[in-house]
C-alpha cells in the first residue's frame, strides 16, 4: 500500500512505480461479489514514464488499472476553458468533491476519438498547456495544493450511508425545536418577533382574502412543479435542504440546480494550436472511475433508458456503463433528501420525459435501504508544480494563439478565465500563468453572471486591482493573520473572487501553505465535509461563511471523532452581516465540547473595491472576549448608534470584525451627499486609505471618481488627508479600542420615508415567523421598488407546495405585522412564488436584481400577493379642500367673470344662413317625403349592403312612400291604433325599419325604435327589448315574420313573461290597400318620436323628440355637412338611438342624399365591407362608430397591401365622422388614421362627433370647416377642475382632441355643476346646450318633473338668467382659437373638448377623476391587460382588468397596476379583479357599461380569475 503519509515526509514515488490506493467500499447487499470488509486492490500504472522520460504536454496519459483480474486502459478527459459564448464543458465532479483525473473508459482495442476544431475566439486549453509530471513541490518536497476526490454521488445508495431511524430521529428532534433558518437566528430576535405578534393575536383579519379561481389554485399544487434545494437569501449561498416536521413528503424531489451543471457530463474537447499538427482529442464518451468500480462489482439491475444528451454545437451522445444505476434511495443528511436520477443528476420541471420516467420509478424504491455505514472518502495529491504549469499557460497565451506576425494577445490585455468552482488548481495555474504573461485576469463565473461585483441595479462592474495591491494586500493578509509556511487551509469559498480568492490562491501561495479546497457542491452533499478535512489534515486555518458553519450544525449528528483543537483560526468571510453572529454562536456552543475555542471564529469584513477591510485577529488569550454591540434598530433607521438592552423588542446584536487592516487607514462618513465624517455616534459608509485595494471601476471613470476618489471632510470643510479614500460598501463605526462594527450594506440599504433600512433585517424578521411549515429557508428576497416619489419594500418568497391558500396568507399577514412592529415600517408587497421559481446565483442563492427586474416587467409568476399600499404610502399629496366658488355677488364686467372670459360659443346662426333648401317649407318629416315622392319619385334614398357588399335593398321615394302607406293601414285597420299612440319597432338595420318609421308617421303614432333580442343570447337581451316596450307604453309592437317567431319561442318564454307582449304585427304581409288620409299633426310641437337607449351608468332613458325638432336637427346636419341630392354618404351605424338613428332614418328624407347603408354587424364576418364600400361608391362623407373602427384597425392591420391590391382608394374621403357620447378616443383615431393612410386617407378627414341624451348632435365635423384641433392639458391640474394647458410630452399632459365643430343654430356655456354659475376660459365645468333640437324632456311612466326640468329646462344663477339650457351631464371646456379656414382667411374658432360624463367621474381624496384615465394608465402597465374599467365600491376605487395569457399571469397585474395608478393618479387601487376577454360590458357604442360591471362584482358574477384586495 502505497500510503499518503508517506509523501509529505520526503518519499518520492518514482512516475514508473504503480500507486497502490487502498479502498474500502462498504457493504454490497444481497448480490456481493467481495467481502465488504476486504479491501479492494486497484492498480494503477502512469504509463511508460522511466526516471527521465517526460511526456510531451500534447500528448494523452495513457493511465493502467488493474481492478481484480480486469485490466483496463484509462485516459484522462481534457477540461477546456472554451468560447465564453457556447455553454462551457466542465469537468464532472464527484459527488464529494472534484476529480484530479476523470477517468474515461477505453476499452483495450480503443475508441473513436472525437476531435474539435478551435473557435474563432482565441482559447487557451490549461490542461494542454500543464505539464503532467509527478515530481514533488519544491518547497520541502510537500504537496502545494490538495484536491478532493470523494465517493461519487452517482454511485448506488448501497455504497452510501443512509441515515438509520435512531439518527434520523434525534436529528429530527433538534431540528423541528429550532425551525429557523439559523443563520439569521437570533434568539432574542425571535422571541421580540413572537412577542410582536401577540399583540396581533386576538384581532382578526383586516382584509377578505385573495379570491382565487380553481383552476389557478390547482395549477400551483404540488405536482405542478418540482420543490427547489433551499439556498440562503444572502449574497449566493445555499442552504441544506430541511423540515420540520421530517415528513419526506415536502422534501422530495428536492434538488440543486448548481449541483445538476456541475453533474452533467460532458464530452471534452480539445484546441488545435497553429503552430503544432498534433491535436490532442479526448473522447466523446466519459465516465468516471466510480462508475467503473460500480460496473465492475455490482449485479447488474434493469438499466435505464439512455436519457441524457448534452446538445452543443457538436452533439455528444453520453453512454452509460450499464448496472451503474441501480434502484436506490437518494441519500440523506440529517432528514434532507436529493432526488435524482440515475446519474446522480437531480430533476427538474425542464427534464425530459425519459428522466421524468426514471424518476418516477425511483420514487418507489424496490428495495429497503440498507444500515448505515461510513464510507471513508481517498484523496489524491495535486503534486504538479505549480511555476511550470504557469509558465506553460503563459507561453501558450503569448505564443500559441494567433500568428507570430499578429499575436492575438498582447501584454495588458484581458484575458476571461472561466473555471468550474471543482477546479481549483487548473485556475490557479491559469491564474498564475496570466500574470506571468503579464495580461489581466479576470475570473468569470460559470454561468456568466458575474465578474467582481453586482450592483443594486444588477449591472456588472469589473474592480482593476493593480500588482503592487495585489503584492500588498497578501503581506497586509500575511501580517493579520500571523500566516507561516506549511500551514494547512481549509477553503471553503468560492476561490474565483474575494476572501477566497485572497486567501485560498493568492496569500496561499506567497506563503507556501498547502490548500485543501472543497467545492459548493461537494458541500451540499455532504455539509460535514471541510469538518472532516480540519480533522484530518490538523488544519490551522478554514475559510467558511455562515452558510457553512449552519450546514455543519444541521449534519453533524454527534460524530464523535470530530476534533478542532488544531485550529487557531476561523476566518468568517460573511463577518461583516450582522445577523452572521447567530451562526458564530451556535457553532461555538455545539463545537466547543469539541476543542472549538472562542478566540478562534475570525469574522472579516471585505468589499471588491477594498478588497479586505478588517478582520479580527487571533490570539492566544482565552479570556478576552470579542467585541459585542446591542443596539436599537429604531436608532439605526435613523443612522445613529444607541446602545439597548437585549429585553428590547427591536435590537440589533452585532460583533466586531476585528481591526482594519495593516498599513490602513480606516473613516466612517456619511452616506449620501458630501463625504463628511460622521460623529462618533453615527453610523456611515466605511471608507478605508491603503495601497491594497482596488483602484477603480473598468471604463467607468465617473464612477470611480465617487467610489475611488472620495476625500473625507471634517465638519469645516476641510480634508482629513491628501490621499484619496475609498467606499468599502459597508455601514458601521469605529467602536472601542479601534473595533470595526459593520451594521449592513450599502446594496441592502432601503431608504423608506428618510428612514434606512437594512434587507438583511427584514429578512431575519420574515424568518422568525414560523417560515418552515409555508415558505423555503432562506428563499426570502427583500428589495424596494421607487413608487410614487419614495422606496417600497417589497418581499418575495418561495412557498412550499403543500401549505394551503390560507396557511400562507395567515403567514403573510403574520410578516407584515411583525415587521410593521419591529421596524415600524410598512411593507409595499409581499409575493409567494412556486418553489424553485426564483433566479439564482452561480452557488444557489437568489439573484436579487433579476428577482427585482421580473417583478417591475411582471413576470414573476407569484401564486400569492398580498399588497399594503394603505399602510406605507405615506407621502400622498393633501386631499383637495374645495373653495368657494364665484357667486352672483362677483363683479362680471361683460363677458367676464372673475377675470376671465366667460366659456361661452355658438354655431352659425340658421336664420342668416341663405341656402335654396326646398325641405324648410315643410313642418313634418311626413310631409318632405310626400314631397319627394312626387317631384323626384325615382331618386334612390336608401341603398342596404349585405356582407360580401352586393346590394341587398334599395328604396326610391316613391317606393319608400307607398309601403310607408300600407304599414299606416295595417296599424289603423289591424291595430286599431289612435293618433298618439306609441309602437315599438323591433327590426334588424335594413330598409324595414325606415319603412316601419315612415309608417307610424302616416298612421299619427310614435314610433320606438327597439334593438331586437340576440337569437344565440336570449336571456340577456330580451329582458331589454321588453322593458322599453313597457316603459314606453307601446301599444303595438311591429317586426318581421323571423322576429316574431322567436319573440314567442320556448326560450323567450324562459326569460320573460310572452303572455304580456303587446299586440304583435308582421310586415312581412302587408295590406295591399292605400290609407284613406296620411295623418298630419296639429302641432309641430308635438311628440315625432321617442329616442330610448342605455347609459354608460346604466340608465335606461327615454327622451322625446318633437316634429319642429326633429325638422331642425335635420336642416342643421344638412348645412354642416353639406348634403344634397347628389351626394352619397355611407353610414355604418346602429340605427336604434342618438345620431345614428337619425343619420340611418331621417336625414336622407330631409336632404335628398343617398344613403348606403352597412349594418356593423356584418363587418364582423367582413372587416373591409365598411371601407371597400366607401371606396366603391366613391363617399366623401362617412359616418361610423368606435367599435367599427376598432374593428376596422384590428382586422384590417396585417391587409393593407392586399386591400391597396383590390383596389381599395380612401383618397375622396374628406369627413369620417366618428358618432359617439364620450371623450374622443385619440389613440385609436389616430392608429386609424396612420394605418389607412396609405391607401389615401387624409389624416385630418378623421374626425369625431358629441352628441348627448338632451341633444342627440352637439358638435359634428363640418365639410368646409377648420380641421379638428389637438390641445394638451396638465392632467393634474383638470383633477382640481381647472384648465392648464402645456407642451406635447410634457410630464403628467393628456392629449384631448376636439369634439367637432358646434353645429349651426347650437349655443354652449360652461356652468359650475354645483351652483350654476358661468365659468371663466380656464374652468372645467358642465356643457349646457341651447339649440332648436334640444330633446323636449325625459319620456317616463313616473312623470318624474324635478328630474326632466333640472335636465332640459336649467337657467343660470347669474348672468343670463332668461336663456333655458340643458344640461349635458358631461364635463368639458371651450377655447378660442384663430385659425386659417380652407379659403386662406383668418377665422375666429371656438373648439369644444369633452373631458368625460359627470355621473361617471369619481371623487376621489376631493378631487375629480375620470375612469378613462386610469384606465388608460393601466392598459398600459403589461402586455397581457387587454381591457381595463374603473368604478367606486365603499370609496375604494376597484380595477377590473381583462388578461389575455395564461391564468399564471393574473398575480403578476396586481402589483403593476397599484404601481402605475400610484405613480400617475396618486390614487390607492383598493381592489384589484383579473377577468378573462370579453367580461367588461360594452354597449353598441362601443362605450364601457362601467355600472352594469359594478353591479356585477358585487353580486359575485363575474367569475374572475383572481381578486386582490390591497390592505
Amino acid at each position: 500500500m502505497s500510503d499518503k503519509s508517506n509523501y509529505g515526509s520526503g518519499a518520492v514515488r518514482s512516475p514508473s512505480q504503480p500507486m497502490r490506493i487502498r479502498i474500502t467500499a462498504g457493504n454490497y447487499g444481497s448480490g456481493a461479489v467481495r467481502s465488504p470488509s476486504q479491501p479492494m486492490r486497484i492498480r494503477i500504472t502512469a504509463g511508460n514514464y522511466g526516471s527521465g522520460a517526460v511526456r510531451s504536454p500534447f500528448q494523452p496519459m495513457r493511465i493502467r488499472m488493474t481492478v481484480g483480474d480486469q485490466v483496463h486502459d484509462l485516459t484522462p478527459l481534457i477540461v477546456h476553458s472554451r468560447a465564453m459564448g457556447r455553454q462551457l464543458p466542465q469537468p464532472s465532479p464527484s459527488a464529494n468533491g472534484a476529480a484530479v483525473v476523470r477517468c474515461r473508459l477505453q476499452h483495450s482495442e480503443g475508441a473513436p476519438r472525437r476531435t474539435f476544431r478551435s473557435a474563432h475566439i482565441g482559447v487557451c486549453d490549461v490542461r494542454e498547456a500543464a505539464a503532467r509530471e509527478r515530481v514533488a513541490s519544491t518547497a520541502g518536497n510537500r504537496p502545494l495544493f490538495y484536491f478532493r476526490f470523494g465517493v461519487d454521488q452517482a454511485l448506488p445508495q448501497e455504497r452510501r450511508a443512509p441515515v438509520t431511524p435512531s439518527s434520523a430521529s434525534r436529528y429530527h428532534r433538534r431540528r423541528s425545536s429550532g425551525s429557523r433558518d439559523e443563520r439569521y437566528r437570533s434568539d432574542v430576535h425571535t422571541e421580540a418577533v413572537q412577542a410582536a405578534l401577540a399583540k396581533h393575536k386576538e384581532r382578526k383579519m383586516a382584509v377578505p382574502m385573495p379570491s382565487k379561481r380553481r383552476s389557478l389554485v390547482v395549477q400551483t399544487s404540488m405536482d405542478a412543479y418540482t420543490p427547489p434545494d433551499t439556498s440562503s437569501g444572502s449574497e449566493d449561498e445555499g442552504s441544506v435542504q430541511g423540515d420540520s416536521q421530517g415528513t419526506p413528503t415536502s422534501s422530495q424531489g428536492s434538488i440543486n440546480m448548481e449541483h445538476w451543471i456541475s453533474q452533467a457530463i460532458h464530452g471534452s474537447t480539445t484546441s488545435t494550436t497553429s503552430s503544432s499538427s498534433t491535436q490532442s482529442g479526448g473522447s466523446g464518451a466519459a465516465h468516471r472511475l466510480a462508475d467503473v468500480m460500480a460496473q465492475t462489482h455490482i449485479e447488474n439491475h434493469s438499466a435505464p433508458p439512455d436519457v441524457t444528451t448534452y446538445t452543443s454545437e457538436h452533439s455528444i451522445q453520453v453512454e452509460r456503463p450499464q448496472g451503474s444505476t441501480g434502484s436506490r434511495t437518494a441519500p440523506k443528511y440529517g432528514n434532507a433528501e436529493l432526488m435524482e436520477t440515475g446519474d446522480g443528476v437531480p430533476v427538474s420541471s425542464r427534464v425530459s420525459a425519459k428522466i421524468q420516467q426514471l424518476v418516477n420509478t425511483l420514487k418507489r424504491p424496490k428495495r429497503p435501504p440498507l444500515r448505515e455505514f461510513f464510507v471513508d472518502d481517498f484523496e489524491e495529491l495535486l503534486e504538479g508544480k505549480l511555476w511550470t504549469r504557469s509558465m506553460k499557460v503563459a507561453y501558450s497565451i503569448l505564443h500559441k494563439l494567433g500568428t507570430k506576425q499578429e499575436p492575438m494577445v498582447r501584454p495588458g490585455d484581458r484575458v476571461a478565465l472561466v473555471f468550474p468552482n471543482n477546479d481549483p488548481a487548473a485556475f490557479m495555474a491559469a491564474f498564475y500563468g496570466c500574470l506571468l504573461a503579464e495580461v489581466v485576469p479576470v475570473p468569470i463565473e460559470v454561468p456568466l453572471t458575474r465578474k467582481y461585483k453586482t450592483c443594486k441595479d444588477g449591472s456588472v462592474l469589473g474592480v482593476t486591482v493593480t500588482r503592487t495591491a495585489l503584492l500588498t494586500h497578501c503581506q497586509a493578509l500575511t501580517q493579520a493573520c500571523g500566516y507561516t509556511e506549511a500551514e494547512t487551509i481549509v477553503n471553503v469559498l468560492d476561490f474565483k473572487k474575494d476572501v477566497g480568492l485572497w486567501h485560498g490562491i493568492l496569500t496561499s501561495v506567497m506563503n507556501m501553505m498547502h490548500v485543501i479546497s472543497i467545492p459548493y457542491s461537494l458541500m451540499k452533499v455532504n455539509p460535514l465535509s471541510w469538518i472532516q478535512k480540519v480533522c484530518q489534515y490538523k488544519a490551522k486555518v478554514a475559510c467558511v461563511k455562515s452558510r457553512d458553519m449552519h450546514w455543519a450544525l444541521v449534519a453533524h449528528r454527534d460524530q464523535r471523532d470530530v476534533n478542532l483543537s488544531s485550529l487557531r483560526m476561523l476566518i468568517v468571510a460573511d463577518g461583516a452581516n450582522p445577523w452572521s453572529i447567530s451562526s458564530c454562536d451556535a457553532f461555538l456552543n455545539v463545537f466547543q465540547s469539541k476543542g472549538l475555542r472562542q478566540e478562534v471564529i475570525c469574522p472579516c469584513a471585505s468589499s471588491p473595491e477594498a478588497l479586505t477591510v478588517a478582520i479580527r485577529r487571533p490570539t492566544d488569550d482565552s479570556n478576552q472576549p470579542p467585541g459585542r454591540g446591542v443596539l436599537s434598530m429604531h436608532g439605526l433607521t435613523y443612522g445613529v448608534i444607541r446602545v439597548d438592552s437585549e429585553e428590547k423588542l427591536s435590537v440589533l446584536t452585532v460583533q466586531d470584525v476585528g481591526l482594519v487592516m495593516p498599513g490602513a487607514i480606516m473613516c466612517s462618513v456619511k452616506p449620501d451627499g458630501v463625504p463628511q465624517l460622521c460623529r462618533t455616534d453615527e453610523i456611515g459608509e466605511l471608507c478605508v486609505c491603503a495601497v491594497a485595494t482596488g483602484t477603480s471601476y473598468y471604463g467607468l471613470s465617473g464612477m470611480t471618481k465617487n467610489t475611488f476618489e472620495v476625500f473625507p471632510m471634517t465638519s469645516s470643510g476641510a480634508p482629513i488627508s491628501e490621499y484619496p479614500f475609498i467606499r468599502t460598501g459597508l455601514l458601521g463605526f469605529v467602536g472601542p479600542g479601534g473595533l470595526v462594527f459593520v451594521v449592513g450594506k450599502m446594496d441592502g440599504l432601503m431608504v423608506v420615508s428618510g428612514r434606512r433600512h437594512n434587507a438583511d433585517d427584514i429578512v431575519a424578521t420574515a424568518l422568525a415567523v414560523e417560515p418552515m411549515k409555508f415558505v423555503y429557508r432562506g428563499r426570502i428576497a427583500v428589495f424596494s421598488v421607487t413608487v410614487l416619489h419614495d422606496e417600497r419594500i417589497v418581499i418575495v418568497a418561495e412557498q412550499r407546495p403543500d401549505s394551503t391558500e390560507e396557511d400562507s396568507f395567515q403567514w403573510m399577514s403574520r410578516v407584515l405585522q411583525a415587521i410593521d412592529s419591529i421596524h415600524q415600517v410598512g411593507v409595499y408587497c409581499l409575493a409567494l412564488v412556486p418553489a424553485n421559481t426564483l433566479p439564482k446565483t452561480p452557488l444557489g442563492g437568489i439573484h436579487l436584481s433579476e428577482t427585482k427586474q421580473l417583478f417591475l416587467e411582471g413576470s414573476l409568476h407569484p401564486c400569492n400577493v398580498l399588497m399594503c399600499p394603505h399602510t406605507c404610502v405615506t407621502n400622498l399629496p393633501k386631499p383637495r379642500q374645495k373653495q368657494p366658488e364665484i357667486g352672483p355677488a362677483s363683479v362680471m364686467v361683460g363677458n367676464l367673470v372673475s377675470g376671465k372670459r366667460i366659456a361661452q360659443a355658438s354655431g352659425r346662426d340658421l336664420g342668416q344662413i341663405e341656402d335654396n333648401d326646398q325641405a324648410r317649407k315643410f313642418l313634418f318629416l311626413s310631409e318632405v317625403l310626400q314631397w319627394r315622392a312626387q317631384t323626384t319619385p325615382d331618386h334612390v334614398l336608401y341603398t342596404l349592403l349585405n356582407c360580401r357588399g352586393a346590394i341587398a335593398n334599395s328604396l326610391t321615394c316613391v317606393q319608400l312612400h307607398k309601403r310607408a302607406e300600407k304599414i299606416a293601414v295595417m296599424l289603423m285597420e289591424r291595430g286599431h291604433l289612435q293618433d298618439g299612440d306609441h309602437v315599438a319597432l323591433v327590426y334588424p338595420p335594413g330598409i324595414d325599419l325606415i319603412a316601419a318609421f315612415y309608417g307610424c308617421l302616416y298612421a299619427g303614432c310614435v314610433p320606438i325604435t327597439v334593438r331586437p333580442p340576440h337569437p344565440q343570447n336570449i336571456a340577456t337581451t330580451l329582458p331589454t327589448v321588453k322593458m322599453i316596450v313597457e316603459v314606453s307604453r307601446s301599444a303595438c309592437l311591429m317586426t318581421t315574420q323571423l322576429i316574431c317567431k322567436l319573440l314567442r319561442s320556448r326560450e323567450a318564454a324562459a326569460a320573460v313573461d310572452v303572455r304580456t307582449w303587446p299586440l304583435i304585427l308582421d310586415t312581412d304581409d302587408l295590406p295591399k290597400k292605400r290609407p284613406a288620409q296620411i295623418c298630419k299633426p296639429c302641432n309641430p310641437d308635438t311628440l315625432a318620436y321617442l329616442d330610448f337607449s342605455v347609459s354608460t351608468t346604466g340608465m335606461l332613458a327615454g327622451v322625446k323628440m318633437s316634429h319642429a325638432a326633429t325638422s331642425a336637427f335635420c336642416r342643421s346636419i344638412k348645412l354642416q355637412c353639406e348634403l344634397y341630392p347628389s351626394r352619397e354618404v355611407a353610414i355604418c351605424l346602429d340605427p336604434y338611438c342618438g345620431l345614428g338613428f337619425v343619420l340611418w332614418c331621417l336625414c336622407s328624407v330631409y336632404s335628398g342624399h343617398q344613403s348606403i347603408l352597412i349594418p356593423p354587424s356584418e363587418l364582423e364576418t367582413n372587416p373591409a365591407l365598411w371601407l371597400l364600400a366607401v371606396s366603391q361608391y366613391k363617399v366623401r362623407d362617412t359616418f361610423c362608430s368606435y367599435s367599427v373602427m376598432e374593428l376596422c384597425t384590428k382586422g384590417l392591420g396585417s391587409q393593407t397591401e392586399s386591400l391597396k391590391a383590390r383596389g381599395l382608394d380612401l383618397s375622396r374621403v374628406r369627413t369620417c365622422v366618428v358618432v359617439a357620447e364620450e371623450r374622443p378616443r385619440i389613440a385609436l383615431t389616430q392608429s386609424f388614421s396612420k394605418l389607412f393612410k396609405d391607401l389615401g386617407l387624409h389624416p385630418r378627414a378623421v374626425s369625431t362627433s358629441f352628441g348627448c341624451r338632451v341633444n342627440l348632435a352637439i358638435c359634428l365635423q363640418g365639410t368646409s370647416g377648420p380641421d379638428p384641433t389637438t390641445v394638451y392639458v396638465d392632467m393634474r391640474a383638470l383633477r382640481h377642475d381647472r384648465v392648464r394647458l402645456v407642451e406635447r410630452g410634457s410630464p403628467h399632459s393628456l392629449p384631448l382632441m376636439e369634439s367637432g365643430k358646434i353645429l349651426p343654430g347650437v349655443r354652449i356655456i360652461i356652468a359650475n355643476p354645483e351652483t350654476k354659475g358661468p365659468l371663466g376660459d380656464s374652468h372645467l365645468g358642465e356643457i349646457w346646450v341651447h339649440s332648436a333640437h334640444n330633446a323636449s324632456g325625459y319620456f317616463t311612466i313616473y312623470g318624474d318633473e324635478s328630474l326632466q326640468s333640472d335636465h332640459f329646462n336649467s337657467r343660470l344663477s347669474f348672468g343670463d338668467t332668461q336663456t333655458i339650457w340643458a344640461r349635458t351631464g358631461y364635463l368639458g371646456f371651450l377655447r378660442r382659437t384663430e385659425l386659417t379656414d380652407a379659403n386662406g382667411g383668418e377665422k375666429r374658432h371656438d373648439a369644444l373638448y369633452v373631458v368625460g360624463a359627470l355621473d361617471e367621474a369619481m371623487e376621489l381624496r376631493g378631487m375629480r377623476y375620470h375612469p378613462i384615465d386610469i384606465e388608460t394608465s393601466v392598459i398600459r402597465a403589461h402586455k397581457s391587460v387587454t381591457e381595463c374599467a374603473v368604478f367606486t365600491w365603499t370609496n375604494l376605487l376597484v380595477v377590473v382588468v381583462e388578461l389575455d395569457g395564461s391564468e399564471q399571469e393574473a398575480l403578476d397585474l396586481v402589483p403593476l397596476v397599484t404601481n402605475v395608478v400610484l405613480e400617475e393618479h396618486y390614487l390607492i387601487v383598493g381592489v384589484v379583479v383579473v377577468v378573462d376577454i370579453g367580461v367588461i360590458p360594452i354597449n353598441s357604442r362601443g362605450e364601457k357599461q362601467r355600472m352594469h360591471l359594478r353591479d356585477g362584482f358585487l353580486a359575485d358574477q363575474l367569475d374572475p380569475i383572481y381578486v386582490a384586495y390591497n390592505m
